[in-house]
């Protein structure tokens, strides 16, 4: 499977954005999609994460109560609306799908990933 992320950009303190994510090819193996980030001269971590199926999403502490990730079956695409963004939000964006549902906080869970999108918020 083929993911595209887009969505990213520069906004204040307080303001929102969504990002998308776009997956292509042979989707039907994938039952889990995930958002991480990374920020400047930090390692990869988890954000949030959708079973497929299901529709069951995980969040980090951090991110619950401002974040909602959501799914379009139609058009195969992963939201991540954000709202209330801080400046520790600032990172690059990734998505990325898994077969697996279990472990969905780990990097090495997802097989696939998407070239990734900056969001920058100013104070």
């Amino acid at each position: 499977v083929q993911l595209q992320a887009s969505g990213g950009g520069l906004v204040q303190a307080g303001g929102s954005l969504r990002l998308s994510c776009k997956a292509s090819g042979r989707t039907f193996n994938y039952n889990l999609m995930g958002w991480f980030r990374q920020a400047p001269g930090k390692t990869r971590a988890f954000v949030s994460a959708i079973v497929w199926n299901t529709g069951t999403t995980f969040y980090t502490g951090s991110v619950k109560g401002r974040f909602t990730i959501s799914r379009d079956r139609a058009s195969n695409t992963v939201y991540l609306q954000m709202n209330t963004l801080r400046p520790e939000d600032t990172a690059v964006y990734y998505c990325a799908a898994s077969i697996n549902s279990l472990g969905y906080t780990h990097t090495h869970t997802y097989s696939n990933w998407g070239q990734g999108t900056l969001v920058t918020v100013s104070s």
